[in-house]
């Protein structure tokens, strides 16, 4: 028989239920009036084997060493020389030039698909440059500035990105799903989190090998509300895997605002305290404050002091994919308003008020990388554009095993006959 309910217990009310809302949807006008960063002077810089638990407020600051006028200071300011600030900018800027590049080859049906990095090339440039090619990259799609800082052939990319017949991973990957062992840079994914977990162990591997390899991971900032990222931190803490673990907050999972993931109840830095992890909040934007972070937080994974969580707060400019209409869900002119401006000319007007660039010597590398990327597109696509040319088909069949496994000999016969 059922129970009558007491009148006197306090009932939940029917509103208790909260559903996250961006803050400007379609046709409102963007506004980030509600966002307050700290100066470049707020965050100190702690020695790299201090307690992760005497550190708990850089998880909730912002690490900033640029500031609005292009000035460099602070306790993070890494000191880098005029030949490293302009190789960076140098990759930033053909990074950007290869986004465009592509994303233009996909609008004319040369490739299916393309992911554009824009607003978010500081982060993967200025993690190339601290880490080497012996460690590995567990990247996001949206990290292409690994590949391209570290000197990886655009051609080599594009014939990726067009599934030719010069493909390097024989069409066996979706478009922008690299992989260069050589150069540090794991496969990518498609379910992104579940990098964080193999970066993890990758890391565990070779700290049992005592050789100094250290691994970082990339995850967005709507993947972090999956298991795989809460087991990758629970591993990484327990076992003190040398790892730095990314997180790039650039505002929207696909057309999910961050919100979703909870982002509007603390920071996403913030998770890793709850792991004894150290977390840093950093600002995406700033490739000296990137940079700055990634060597404090690669010194800590060397010495064997464990992982890091770093959260790169940023913003990404364009769609999500040449799939999605950001239109649809946010305000057009958005990324144009967003506080933190753009990393290609926060870097520039860096370099411009050193004195170690003019903007001559500006207009003349975006000239040179713009020729470069265009002799890359037009080798790549006289091997052949989407359709036109693919890998031979029995090719899918090889490096899967060490040895031939008789099902795919048996499948193979049936395809090639």
């Amino acid at each position: 028989m059922t129970q009558p309910a007491d009148p006197s217990l306090e009932q939940v009310p029917a509103d208790a239920i909260a559903v996250p809302q961006p803050h400007c949807r379609p046709g409102d006008e963007p506004d980030f009036s509600r966002l307050n960063f700290p100066g470049v002077d707020s965050a100190r810089r702690p020695a790299v084997d201090e307690s992760p638990e005497h550190m708990r407020e850089l998880a909730y600051g912002l690490i900033r060493v640029l500031d609005e006028n292009g000035d460099a200071g602070g306790a993070w300011n890494p000191g880098l020389d005029g030949d490293t600030l302009r190789r960076a900018l140098r990759a930033m800027v053909l990074t950007r030039l290869f986004d465009d590049r592509m994303f233009r080859a996909q609008r004319q049906g040369k490739t299916s698909f393309y992911m554009k990095c824009t607003g978010e090339e500081a982060i993967g440039c200025a993690q190339a440059m601290v880490l080497t090619t012996d460690d590995m990259f567990f990247p996001t799609y949206r990290v292409q500035g690994i590949l391209i800082s570290r000197g990886y052939p655009l051609v080599q990319m594009m014939n990726q990105i067009y599934s030719n017949a010069s493909d390097p991973l024989q069409g066996r990957q979706l478009p922008i799903l690299y992989s260069a062992r050589e150069y540090g840079f794991f496969s990518l994914s498609g379910n992104v989190g579940t990098q964080y977990c193999q970066a993890v162990g990758w890391a565990m591997a070779n700290a049992y090998k005592q050789n100094g390899h250290i691994a970082a991971a990339f995850i967005g900032d709507g993947s972090t509300a999956t298991y795989d990222f809460h087991h990758a931190l629970n591993f990484a803490a327990v076992y003190r895997a040398p790892v730095i673990l990314n997180i790039t907050n650039n505002q929207w999972a696909i057309s999910s605002f961050q919100g979703i993931a909870g982002g509007e109840q603390t920071t996403f830095a913030a998770r890793g305290i709850g792991y004894g992890l150290p977390a840093l909040r950093v600002d995406g934007n700033d490739f000296l404050a990137v940079h700055a972070a990634t060597d404090w937080a690669a010194q800590r994974a060397r010495r064997g002091l464990g992982a890091t969580v770093i959260e790169f707060y940023t913003y990404r400019a364009e769609g999500h994919s040449t799939s999605d209409d950001p239109s649809k869900y946010r305000p057009k002119d958005e990324a144009a308003h967003w506080p933190m401006g753009d990393p290609v000319a926060r870097l520039k007007q860096h370099l411009l008020k050193l004195g170690e660039s003019s903007e001559e010597q500006h207009q003349a590398m975006e000239v040179e990388l713009t020729a470069q990327v265009r002799a890359a597109s037009r080798e790549a696509e006289s091997v052949g554009t989407l359709g036109q040319s693919k890998p031979p088909v029995g090719e899918m069949f090889e490096q899967v095993f060490k040895s031939p496994d008789w099902r795919l000999q048996r499948q193979r016969k049936e395809v090639e006959g």
